[in-house]
């Protein structure tokens, strides 16, 4: 019997016994797998986690430590996290804290010593489900409470983690010189990753947050050059107050969507939305841009996509993902606005497509002039 058993129990009755570290807890939540090999700081930070047990498939996790510049956002968002080997002598000179240390201090549960190989290929062949981790001995037990508690398809997770008040950022991103201030940028806050807001501040925005359920009205007051929709967690499908701000800002200001913000755009057009099998989680998927016909690697954490057949003329496909044939961004063909369902911010993930948001202020600035 290892020291500190623990569970994670899959709504599907599979067990994978292990240790627990991290909070001594109960946790529930959408069981998913990322592949990224290195950024479980950003992923444990990243509010598009919230609801989510987090399965990373790269086998030593906690090796680096956690530090005080990699935080995506205030506080971890997953709801639990299950690794294969978790390492609790970190090596690395900025380390302030182990994993251990870091998910105690705020009350996240963690299992390690599982078969995160094996609970991937379940994912990958039956798709994502929901999950505990657990101190109760008796899987059974477990789920039955499992069975018991809300899906996370019906649950607005986007109230959860937004910001509850306007706030001006100023940090721009590591390595960059903030540049002078030309334009002004509001992002609504449905999930907001902070690197966004570092490189936009390093491209020479004036950057303001604002709450998920902003008004037009409130947004337009601050007298934006452009708007940003960001990426968050959930079912874009429940966010009917997320779609009415799109559709009240487009055409009245240039607009970019990430991830989720892709989804409400593309709602706000009529089109619709469906849940991924397993979802895209990682910093390795292909994407295509269409019209240049050129391959980037991406950074993805997303577990809906955007229903090609349903989107109105209007609206064109630019990205298309190489793995899966799904939806990867929109262009309207007449007004400034644009969306990827990937993460141009990466964080954890690789920096190919910071461009896009050079393009997104190259046409804010041409609206502007």
């Amino acid at each position: 019997m290892p020291d500190n058993p623990a569970l994670l129990v899959l709504e599907d009755g599979s067990v994978f016994r292990g240790r627990a570290f991290g909070a001594r807890v109960e946790t529930f939540g959408e069981v998913v797998f990322n592949t990224s090999m290195t950024g479980y700081q950003e992923m444990l930070t990243d509010p598009s986690y919230a609801g989510q047990i987090v399965v990373p498939t790269y086998p030593l996790i906690g090796n680096y430590g956690i530090n005080e510049r990699d935080f995506e956002s205030r506080r971890v968002q997953v709801a639990g996290f299950a690794v294969r080997e978790h390492s609790t002598r970190p090596s690395h000179s900025m380390s302030t804290a182990t994993l251990d240390e870091f998910l105690a201090s705020q009350g996240v549960a963690g299992i390690g010593g599982i078969d995160t190989r094996a609970v991937t290929r379940r994912l990958r062949t039956s798709g994502v489900m929901m999950g505990a981790i657990t101190l109760d001995p008796s899987p059974q037990s477990v789920l039955t409470r499992l069975r018991e508690f809300p899906s996370y398809a019906d649950t607005d997770f986007v109230k959860s983690v937004t910001t509850e008040q306007h706030y001006d950022w100023s940090q721009p991103a590591h390595g960059q010189d903030a540049a002078a201030i030309t334009r002004k940028i509001v992002a609504i806050d449905c999930g907001l990753k902070y690197n966004i807001l570092r490189i936009l501040r390093s491209k020479g925005c004036e950057v303001v947050a604002v709450p998920a359920s902003a008004s037009v009205q409130e947004i337009t007051a601050l007298g934006p050059d452009g708007v940003v929709m960001s990426p968050g967690p959930g079912d874009p499908e429940l966010l009917d107050y997320a779609v009415d701000t799109a559709r009240g800002l487009a055409g009245t200001v240039p607009l970019l969507g990430i991830c989720l913000g892709n989804q409400v755009i593309a709602r706000a057009f009529g089109g619709r939305n469906f849940k991924l099998k397993f979802g895209h989680r990682g910093g390795n998927h292909p994407v295509q841009d269409v019209s240049a016909g050129r391959v980037y690697i991406t950074a993805q954490n997303h577990g809906y996509a955007v229903e090609p057949e349903s989107l109105p003329p209007e609206l064109e496909v630019s990205h298309v993902n190489l793995n899966d044939g799904t939806v990867e961004g929109l262009r309207h063909r007449s007004e400034p606005i644009m969306s990827i369902q990937y993460h141009s911010e990466a964080s954890p993930g690789p920096r190919d497509n910071e461009y896009l948001f050079s393009q997104f202020l190259d046409m804010v600035d041409g609206v502007k002039s």
